[in-house]
């Protein structure tokens, strides 16, 4: 059995705040993925029974593959209903900071965020964490913020009061942030926290059906034209880049959500190192950057010197305000630089931590 992650006097204060709290706003980042959604559920559907009035948030629309997820009809989208919305922050006792280590990564809801009274609590697996919240927990060691979530509840009320609803959440974000426990998935607690979901009665099988085989006909043919048309191999670098435009977007009816994935497909490359995907936003005037590795690639490193980014060893991201010939010359100067590190792709590296 794991170990504790909170102190007694940890428990001591959350358990204190959520008991001085009533009205309790649950968000994450913006663009939310698997593990913002199901730690944002979990934690709502904990507060629910627990007899808290609790809304979760989240600052724009989420993809479209997650909408089947135990209590998505009651989430509240910021972007597009501030006026609406505004005021429920303001007015919130606790405001529960989920996946997300800064208050930009809100976005449009930051400034409510922090101008609320509301107290804040963090529970995320990022690197680097803001100190915007009363309390926190920042682990960067864990899978994802649904792992690190279920350890807090387990501590807080135990096992037995856990329900389908909240394992169903918990599992779908550990899915999803491991890449279906492909990466940052090495540690046997992680296993364990699986076996424990498994007493709920989730069906592990039918949670990667929902996620993974609900996409449309116009996704699969934009992932055809990327992998044939826009897929760029450097082979001195163990590395590939995919790039979409809005236009390319339009072209293939894109929904939010559809490309969810495709930067891990050049890894099944023989020798592949990292995979880079940029995509034009379209709903903000800049180019979304995603990276992923394997072994010891530091996507967090390149992430943060060169696209404004940051995030995990092997899966982080960033942004640029530019052209996308202008990202993709700084992607080759990205490559360049990292050249020695991606070049050791050859020596793979299989000692465990």
């Amino acid at each position: 059995m794991p170990e504790n992650l909170l102190s007694e006097a940890d428990v001591r204060r959350l358990s204190a705040l959520l008991d001085e709290s009533k009205h309790i706003i649950v968000t994450c980042h913006v663009s939310p993925d698997g593990d913002a959604m199901g730690s944002v559920l979990a934690f709502s559907h904990y507060l629910w029974r627990k007899g808290k009035d609790a809304l979760p948030m989240v600052p724009n629309i989420f993809p479209d593959f997650l909408k089947w997820m135990p209590g998505t009809e009651r989430v509240r989208v910021y972007e597009k209903h501030e006026g609406e919305l505004n005021p429920l922050i303001a007015a919130a006792d606790m405001i529960a900071c989920l996946d997300f280590n800064a208050p930009d990564r809100l976005l449009g809801m930051q400034k409510p965020v922090l101008e609320s009274p509301a107290r804040k609590v963090m529970i995320d697996h990022h690197l680097d964490p803001s100190d915007f919240c009363e309390w926190r927990l920042s682990r960067q060691d864990m899978s994802s913020t649904c792992e690190l979530l279920y350890r807090v509840l387990v501590q807080l009320d135990g096992l037995e009061p856990l329900t389908y609803e909240e394992a169903t959440c918990l599992y779908t974000g550990m899915m999803t942030d491991t890449g279906c426990f492909s990466y940052n998935s090495n540690r046997s607690d992680i296993y364990y926290t699986v076996g424990q979901l498994l007493t709920k009665g989730i069906d592990k099988d039918k949670i990667y059906r929902n996620v993974f085989y609900n996409y449309s006909a116009d996704r699969f043919r934009l992932m055809g034209y990327l992998l044939y048309v826009k897929l760029e191999i450097f082979p001195e670098y163990h590395a590939s880049l995919m790039t979409l435009t809005r236009a390319e977007q339009k072209m293939f009816s894109h929904k939010k959500g559809d490309t969810e994935g495709f930067v891990n497909i050049p890894l099944q490359i023989n020798k592949a190192r990292l995979s880079i995907f940029l995509r034009e936003d379209t709903e903000r005037n800049c180019i979304r950057v995603s990276l992923r590795s394997v072994d010891d690639f530091p996507c967090n490193r390149m992430a943060s010197d060169f696209f404004n980014g940051g995030g995990h060893l092997n899966a982080a991201g960033g942004e640029l305000t530019c052209t996308m010939d202008e990202a993709t010359d700084l992607i080759r100067k990205a490559l360049k630089q990292y050249a020695p590190l991606l070049k050791e792709g050859s020596q793979m590296n299989t000692k465990q931590e």
